[in-house]
């Protein structure tokens, strides 16, 4: 894009304009000078804050999601041994099943090896 010396100086006068303008808005409106001339950019004012007792709610509920997860089962915050579990142990193999996966793996292994040798 080739401009020529006039249309530059042309230009920057425009652009002196709207940057006054801006300035006149800003101190007719109250506000700050916007950082962009883009009328769409939203400024943004910092962090959200949260009331107390909206604080207070959230926290009533997460304690109380703890509590269900948990079964109810009240824990002490300055426990040093776990407590003891009941019930069913969850994601645990049998001996039956584990010597199972034992022998099929030694299997494959033992196959392997045999086809390698070939």
């Amino acid at each position: 894009m080739d401009l020529s010396l006039k249309r530059l100086e042309e230009a920057v006068g425009v652009r002196r304009q709207i940057d006054a303008l801006e300035q006149r808005l800003a101190a007719l409106v109250g506000g700050s000078r916007p950082t962009s001339t883009s009328s769409s950019s939203k400024k943004t004012t910092g962090r959200r804050t949260m009331s107390e007792a909206t604080r207070a709610k959230i926290a009533a509920a997460a304690r109380a999601r703890w509590a269900r997860a948990r079964g109810g089962r009240k824990t002490s915050s300055v426990t040093t041994a776990r407590p003891a579990r009941t019930g069913r142990r969850r994601g645990r193999m049998s001996a039956a099943s584990r010597k199972k996966l034992s022998d099929m793996m030694k299997a494959r292994w033992a196959a392997r090896r045999r086809s390698e040798k070939k």
